[in-house]
């Protein structure tokens, strides 16, 4: 089997037993997998997955940054590796690289409410309340499907980039 059948075979491998549960048995396959394969993102980013999966968040984050750095994800998973070096770096404590990272997800993928969701949770984390409730609140009109929310969706978009407008009344 040649190098690029196997790595192909023992990655497929891998990120089932993930998906089965079996994480670190997934997580040691990968290990050695990103020793063969020190340049390969997308070995990396399931790597990083992997160490996710067992909570051990802190050993995940150079796996996602090798992931991010090397180019060839797909979109998809560049998308994942975006999330998941975010939410892993809120999670850590470390919520300036977490706005950063999840600032640049972002930038490529604009209209993503999930990345909306962890950059609302890594705002909130650094002090900026008003801008996670925004971020919210614009993510929630645009992807609802409640009919209530649909009826009020300008509305809530308005209020959403003024927060503490009030009106002034005639006294």
């Amino acid at each position: 089997m040649n190098n690029d059948h196997q790595r192909d075979a023992v990655l497929a491998q891998a990120v089932q037993l993930r998906e089965q549960g079996r994480a670190e048995q997934a997580r040691n396959q990968l290990i050695e997998l990103t020793e063969r394969y020190p340049d390969d993102a997308e070995i990396a980013y399931q790597t990083a997955w992997a160490h996710d999966v067992l909570e051990l968040e802190a050993e995940a984050v150079p796996f996602y940054e090798r992931a991010l750095s090397n180019g060839g994800l797909t979109g998809e998973d560049r998308h994942g590796a975006f999330l998941g070096l975010g939410s892993t770096y809120r999670v850590l404590g470390r919520y300036e690289p977490a706005v950063q990272t999840l600032g640049r997800a972002l930038e490529e993928f604009p209209d993503d409410p999930a990345l909306q969701a962890f950059m609302a949770m890594a705002l909130y984390n650094s002090g900026e309340g008003r801008q996670a409730v925004r971020l919210l609140l614009k993510a929630l009109a645009a992807t609802s499907s409640d009919r209530r929310v649909q009826d009020y969706r300008r509305a809530i978009e308005h209020y959403a980039d003024d927060l503490d407008g009030v009106q002034q009344q005639d006294q």
